[in-house]
């Protein structure tokens, strides 16, 4: 067998659960549409949990009814952009459906942007309209871009009353150096308010006919090798095969009956699709969280009896070793997901013996509309992201190159599905070498060196551009990594090259060591514990301690930013 016609037989299949076929039926509806059957389904069931504030299906369709016949009062009609730029909260939710029920696309704002990162993606999506939370309007108002509406909205306007100064205190230390614009600003400025618009409208939108397979829903940014952020765009026919595909993967949730955490940030496409969406759009209880408060969603994991928990690694890490951890009766919930990022094996171990549950590793991109591969809920391998979601194609073929590579040896992934995204917004170039043809098909090219082993199970090995070339050695940065967080007394570490002309790339370690250990450990002894763990060609030359290392939005360590301190002269 050819290596193309490996993975043509989609081994993984036989390792899918019992009753899980590769067939997906996929509904021609948008995103509001599935929204709306389930606001009619289960419309008195709890959709929203906001610091103990209960909101109803019924509720939150009044809601989002209401404020989308406000955004067509306010102009926004089919194909304009909305920029989201909030926290965590029902208004965030609220306005995501509306926007899309009136034909627009949203693109979502991380909270921690600076101006010019906001002014940038404000420019580049076309954003003509913005949800802003009143907190962070300083940075809106510095980026200086003029856009048509500006509604503002506050974080206490869903609180409980007992918790509403409670929670201007709280937020007031988290993001103290940041101003509340006052309700004489407001006005002289032409800004809207977000409760004042649900007040004055009723819940009677416009109907708008949305074509699933080619109306845009999400113009979600993501960090390019270099350069600004750029946008992959994801049709509602994109999100709608997601959550169809996801069903049919993990058939133990039912609809209507399971509670989610929400404290995955849902500005990241992680939180947005696989969270927010994914519970909305199955009739499913959100507990919503504006900051990752670990003892508070710890408390409501058991209060709320949660079905689901969706993480990233480093919070695994931190949980691994958490004396309050313990409070969660793990083995009660259906799944433990991680995604984001890779999980060290040390942290998988650790949690095992902790818990004595299993985590389940995913694997998805921005340009997969979040999600590609998971772990089989029967049959997770360890040092393994999993298989294809059904309805998916996967190959690997060679990473300077478009031959198709053995199972077994190292490429670069290449995907199929109906959840790959329709291109990079305004990135002509870019796009084009992104998504490939394959005989008539479109294959994105996800810039991930893989494998695949004879069971059909995916192994991640780095990014393309985390590649190390050291004396003509290929050296992956995760897998020095991998060794060092073995060392006892190494809290976190980033590896990456430094450019060379005698040898093409130096292999340079960041440290971060445990408190007790500063200042007791040298270099040399984390050479040698490389040395005695590492072929010799892997072993970091140059070994930097630092208090912290810079992190991505969700948690994981920056080697791009690592990278961009190396090549600063």
């Amino acid at each position: 067998m050819n290596p193309r016609e490996a993975y043509a037989a989609k081994p993984w299949l036989k390792h899918y659960p019992e009753g899980i076929v590769d067939k997906v039926d996929i509904p021609a509806l948008s995103v509001p549409d599935l929204f709306d059957q389930m606001a009619e389904k289960f419309a008195s069931k709890t959709a929203l949990i906001f610091y103990g504030k209960k909101i109803s299906y019924a509720k939150l369709k009044e809601e989002v009814d209401r404020f989308a016949t406000a955004l067509s009062a306010l102009g926004v009609s089919r194909g304009d952009t909305v920029a989201l730029y909030l926290l965590n909260c029902p208004q965030y939710v609220i306005a995501y459906f509306a926007s899309l029920k009136v034909g627009a696309k949203i693109t979502p704002i991380s909270p921690v942007y600076t101006s010019h990162e906001i002014k940038h993606q404000l420019q580049d999506s076309d954003s003509t309209t913005m949800i802003c939370q009143d907190i962070l309007y300083d940075n809106v108002e510095k980026a200086g871009v003029n856009l048509k509406n500006v509604i503002l909205t506050n974080i206490a306007e869903y609180l409980p009353t007992l918790k509403k100064i409670l929670g201007k205190s709280a937020f007031g230390k988290v993001y103290g150096d940041l101003h509340v614009p006052t309700p004489k600003f407001i006005k002289e400025a032409g800004l809207i308010q977000f409760q004042d618009l649900l007040k004055k409208y009723p819940p009677q939108p416009p109907k708008v006919t949305i074509d699933p397979g080619k109306d845009i829903a999400a113009l979600p940014y993501t960090g390019g090798t270099t350069g600004l952020p750029k946008a992959a765009i994801l049709t509602h026919g994109n999100m709608v095969a997601l959550q169809a595909q996801v069903r049919v993967f993990w058939p133990f949730f039912e609809e209507g009956n399971e509670l989610v955490i929400a404290f995955l940030p849902f500005f990241h496409i992680y939180g947005q699709v696989v969270v927010m969406l994914g519970s909305i759009c199955q009739g499913f209880t959100m507990v919503l969280f504006t900051t990752p408060d670990i003892d508070d969603i710890l408390s409501a994991m058991e209060r709320y009896q949660a079905s689901a928990f969706y993480g990233v690694p480093t919070l695994y890490e931190y949980l691994k070793e958490y004396e309050k951890t313990d409070r969660v009766n793990w083995k009660r919930l259906k799944l433990i997901a991680c995604g984001a990022d890779t999980l060290h094996e040390s942290t998988i171990e650790a949690w095992e013996r902790r818990t004595g549950t299993k985590i389940f590793e995913g694997y998805g991109m921005t340009e997969t509309t979040a999600i590609s591969h998971g772990s089989p809920i029967h049959r997770p391998k360890k040092g393994s992201f999993g298989v294809p979601l059904p309805g998916m194609k996967a190959a690997i073929i060679e990473h300077e190159g478009m031959n198709f590579v053995p199972p077994g040896e190292v490429g670069e992934l290449i995907l199929c599905g109906p959840n790959i995204m329709q291109g990079y917004w305004k990135r002509e170039e870019g796009t084009k070498e992104a998504l490939i043809d394959i005989d008539g098909e479109k294959w994105l090219r996800t810039g991930d060196l893989v494998s695949m082993d004879e069971e059909g199970y995916f192994h991640f090995f780095d990014r393309k551009r985390d590649l190390i070339k050291y004396k003509g050695y290929s050296v992956f940065a995760r897998h020095v990594e991998e060794v060092l967080y073995k060392h006892p007394q190494i809290k976190a570490a980033g590896v990456v090259g430094v450019p060379d002309p005698k040898v093409g790339q130096i292999i340079k370690a960041y440290v971060v060591l445990e408190s007790e250990a500063r200042g007791k450990i040298s270099e040399e002894e984390i050479m040698n514990f490389c040395k005695e763990n590492l072929a010799h060609y892997k072993v970091p030359k140059i070994i930097e301690f630092r208090g912290e290392l810079p992190k991505t939005d969700v948690g994981k360590v920056s080697r791009r930013e690592l990278r961009e301190e190396t090549e600063e002269p």
